[in-house]
């Protein structure tokens, strides 16, 4: 008997899943994508404008996501960064690092092992800092860990939020069925917001059916999230990449 192969629901937005779930294919699984979230640019232009026109004025510049690297690359002139030899330019994780690489900005630091805030904090040389200046990158609503964090060390902080999340208008129809079927097999979630929001698109008469699925997050920060809304079976992935959450699904299934 041909083995059918397992759902799992992707609910990255659209123009981060493709790849996750090109993965997922490969290797016998069936992505539903359910994009819960929608990235789109802040309506702050000239605020922003102001923002980019003196950025590279700051000793340094940190990015916190690849979001935040491709809708800054929106707001320059020609999606070129102005000449700078003082402002250095750090990165939250490999998949920020990457993606500021792919848009010809430099990557001076990043995080030797981990992806997030406090990983960054801990580098050397964000230790000594008192009187530089920092413009951090983000999105509207991240963490201010970061900025706290770096003030209290004696640096100056500037936010330049270029982006903000929104939820996503999608059609639950496909996902529902599966659940009222069982047949959806597995959750991958990359956000708390995205747990909120998934929540918020998929019925409530369908939430314990959700709760008892092997749920697949990225950050120990994510799986509290998870497990405070009533999710049960979380594994943490090893990384935010997309073959390490691949890696979680493959391990979560065989374990369930």
């Amino acid at each position: 008997m041909l083995k059918l192969p397992k759902h799992i629901l992707v609910t990255r937005p659209i123009h981060q899943a493709e790849n996750l779930c090109q993965l997922l294919a490969q290797h016998n699984f069936q992505a539903v994508r359910l994009p819960c979230i929608h990235i789109v640019r802040t309506q702050n232009t000239d605020q922003i404008n102001q923002l980019v026109a003196k950025q590279a004025g700051f000793d340094w510049l940190i990015f916190v996501s690849a979001n935040a690297v491709t809708m800054h690359q929106s707001f320059l002139v020609n999606g070129r960064m102005p000449p700078t030899k003082e402002t250095r330019f750090a990165a939250l994780g490999a998949a920020t690092a990457q993606a500021m690489r792919e848009n010809g900005l430099p990557v001076d630091l990043m995080p030797s092992q981990g992806y997030s805030s406090e990983a960054l904090l801990a580098s050397t040389e964000l230790q000594q800092i008192t009187g530089q200046s920092f413009l951090i990158v983000s999105g509207e609503g991240g963490r201010d860990e970061l900025a706290k964090t770096l003030q209290l060390r004696g640096a100056k902080i500037e936010y330049l939020m270029v982006y903000k999340r929104e939820i996503a208008s999608t059609d639950a129809t496909q996902t529902q069925t599966l659940l009222r079927h069982k047949q959806l097999d597995g959750i991958t979630i990359t956000s708390g917001e995205i747990i909120q929001n998934l929540l918020l698109i998929i019925e409530k008469k369908y939430h314990p059916l959700l709760f008892a699925l092997p749920t697949i997050v990225i950050s120990e920060r994510i799986k509290q999230i998870a497990i405070e809304m009533g999710f049960k079976k979380i594994t943490v992935a090893a990384s935010p990449s997309d073959t390490a959450i691949l890696t979680a699904v493959i391990e979560s299934l065989q374990g369930n």
